[in-house]
């Protein structure tokens, strides 16, 4: 079955096929976020957000999915935990100051943040087969000896130049789509 089948059901309220998404899924999400600061209970709360954030977005916007459901999925539940640990770590703790965050608020800047997440990805797959390859070693952190060393290149200084030149493709792509003017950070 296809994400779209998915999302059909998410708006429709289709308990099986929404266990069924539990039961595929929640796993792995729990375990994301077990070993990224969180209990199970973060787990279930982001799993949901995720889900009614996903069936949201779909029946407002008929958004449909490229790669897999279920990697959709996660990587919305991945960009809501990493959302939640950087909010709590910009929080100043003050007894006597009583913080209301807005959940409509902390939702639309998901949101933003996964449609940029998307932009992205969808211009990741506009640039070339080597610019992909490069900046996935690059983006996955590898150090530029190490990229030599499992490409053809033959020094670090070209790695570094290709690097650079896959980044401009890259984020001039990104500027270039309409988008890009209505996810920028305000």
């Amino acid at each position: 079955m296809d994400g779209n089948f998915y999302l059909d059901a998410l708006v429709k309220g289709d308990s099986r096929v929404i266990s069924k998404v539990y039961d595929t899924n929640f796993k792995q999400v729990k375990r994301f976020i077990l070993q990224n600061k969180g209990n199970t209970e973060d787990a279930e709360d982001i799993f949901q957000k995720a889900l009614l954030q996903i069936a949201v977005r779909h029946k407002k916007e008929g958004i449909s999915i490229k790669s897999t459901f279920e990697g959709f999925l996660f990587t919305v539940c991945k960009n809501l935990w990493r959302r939640e640990l950087n909010s709590h770590k910009s929080r100043v703790t003050n007894s006597e100051v009583v913080e209301q965050v807005s959940e409509a608020y902390d939702s639309a800047r998901a949101i933003i943040e996964q449609k940029r997440q998307e932009l992205f990805v969808e211009m990741l797959d506009r640039i070339s087969e080597n610019c992909k390859m490069i900046l996935s070693m690059f983006f996955a952190k590898l150090s530029y000896a190490e990229i030599v060393a499992s490409t053809d290149y033959t020094s670090e200084t070209v790695v570094r130049q290709r690097v650079f030149k896959c980044k401009k493709k890259l984020t001039d792509l990104i500027k270039d789509d309409q988008r890009f003017n209505s996810l920028r950070e305000l």
